[in-house]
């Protein structure tokens, strides 16, 4: 959990949820495991428990004490719908998103089916106190789309009565090819490599196939980083490869709400 995020989408993390397990291909590297397994066995630090699945209700209120209005990704150490997290749970989290609507919340999942499930289950019923059968606009609603066999993915995301819907493409595995129609409900792209010691190299011709679909269907495009190989396949490190796509640095965001 961090007051600034070093994330390039995103101001602030919010972790009331820590851990996870991996569920495809994007999660082989998993940056957040190798960090929590750092600190496994270590009494009374936050991952003395590693990267096992963890609540933290004693940080659902810290949204609320951020008074100046930031863009918050919801466990950026976890996935909000993992299996393991209790529905309830999961209401309290967004009561207090509701609440603190001062902020942009982007929740991230590759747990598609479960968040819609869940959202038609206390979103969709009107279930959650304010809301009304919709996510609030200031809530983002994403999924990871890391090649083109993760693609069920957007189905799911789009049936849910959100303002904003995003596709993370990050790390990047292949070629992908996104539904011009699917494309039609989605408010933002981020595309980006992968980092690590083990990481896999992304073809820039992967990167612009999506970079032009997104210029096509008007959809704000979010170019993350090279990762730790660069635009020619070279590996150079995560610094040194940088961001710049054809010379330029792609920053798309979607409009922010009005509060």
């Amino acid at each position: 959990m961090s007051d600034k995020s070093r994330i390039e989408w995103t101001d602030s993390t919010w972790n009331p949820v820590t851990g996870c397990s991996k569920v495809s291909l994007g999660c082989k590297n998993c940056y957040a495991e190798t960090f929590a397994e750092r600190w496994r066995g270590i009494p009374d630090h936050p991952y003395e428990q590693g990267f096992d699945l963890k609540l933290w209700p004693e940080r659902l209120s810290l949204p609320l004490a951020w008074k100046e209005p930031r863009m918050i990704f919801v466990n950026s150490m976890s996935d909000l719908f993992h299996e393991k997290v209790p529905d309830d749970f999961i209401c309290e989290i967004f009561k207090i998103m509701i609440e603190a609507k001062q902020h942009t919340f982007q929740i991230l999942t590759k747990r598609s089916k479960r968040m819609l499930d869940w959202s038609k289950k206390y979103i969709s019923s009107g279930f959650i106190k304010n809301i009304d059968k919709k996510v609030p606009p200031h809530i983002w609603m994403g999924v990871s789309v890391e090649s083109q066999d993760y693609v069920m993915r957007i189905p799911d995301l789009i049936k849910i009565p959100a303002g904003v819907r995003f596709l993370s493409i990050e790390p990047l595995l292949g070629p992908l090819k996104i539904n011009n129609l699917y494309l039609q409900h989605i408010r933002w792209v981020i595309v980006g490599g992968e980092s690590g010691a083990k990481a896999r190299p992304m073809h820039p011709l992967w990167v612009h196939n999506i970079q032009q679909q997104c210029v096509e269907c008007e959809v704000p495009f979010f170019f993350k980083q090279w990762g730790v190989f660069n635009s020619k396949g070279e590996r150079v490190g995560r610094k040194a490869a940088g961001r710049e796509l054809d010379g330029k640095i792609w920053d798309g965001m979607p409009q922010l709400a009005s509060i």
